[in-house]
């Protein structure tokens, strides 16, 4: 049977005509611009922690994803601000404990307004008027608002970079799932009734279920 591959096809009009950037030579704010413009749409992990005084807060962070399905593992980067951890960063490592919470269009507004520079002592919970709900199997209440949250127990940290900014990718086994009611039917969350918020460059936003289309994968 003949295959065609990718010699086949003919290149774009502009295949010979493209920039070619070596991120050394950047600054890192230009790294970060460049790469958070151009690896998108990101999911957006809402996430809730506590700290060793119980202080509740909940941050977004786009650097976001899950890595596997058995164990249920997902991974979240968390930066530093100015050379000093973020919450985020020091609740998880002090109680190796956290909770990502999905974000819809419902709770964009309230999501942004989290994501200020608030000192430790505020929670973010009180600032932007969400609902901290309990958790079943870990310390860090849930956002009441959230459509889908997941309970996470902190499995591997990884230190991405040691000088400033630098970031740390928290590994976290999901041991509890919460959705909406009704989101799941009959085993399935659609994207169109998730209608999750993806992150794209500088402060602009999209959501699933605007411009949704399907293909099916081959059968090889």
């Amino acid at each position: 049977m003949f295959r065609r591959n990718y010699r086949d096809f003919p290149p774009p009009p502009d295949y010979h005509e493209r920039m070619i950037i070596d991120p050394s030579g950047l600054s890192g704010a230009q790294r970060y611009f460049l790469m958070t413009a151009t690896i998108v749409p990101r999911p957006i992990a809402f996430v809730s922690t506590v700290s060793k005084s119980g202080v509740l807060n909940v941050a977004p962070f786009s650097f976001f994803n899950g890595v596997s399905a058995s164990p249920p593992v997902l991974a979240v980067a968390v930066g530093n601000r100015e050379g000093e951890k973020k919450d985020t960063w020091r609740n998880i490592e002090e109680t190796g404990e956290f909770v990502v919470n999905v974000v819809d269009e419902s709770l964009t507004e309230a999501m942004v307004l989290a994501s200020g520079d608030y000192p430790p002592d505020v929670s973010e919970f009180d600032v932007a008027g969400l609902t901290p709900a309990p958790s079943e199997k870990v310390r860090p209440p849930r956002v009441g608002e959230a459509p889908a949250a997941f309970e996470c127990t902190l499995r591997e940290t990884v230190r991405i970079a040691d000088e400033p900014p630098g970031s740390t990718l928290f590994l976290g086994d999901i041991v509890r799932v919460h959705l909406r009611d009704g989101l799941m039917k009959e085993g399935r969350v659609e994207p169109g009734d998730l209608r999750a918020v993806g992150r794209l460059g500088g402060s602009y936003y999209c959501a699933a279920g605007d411009a949704l289309f399907t293909r099916k994968r081959p059968k090889v």
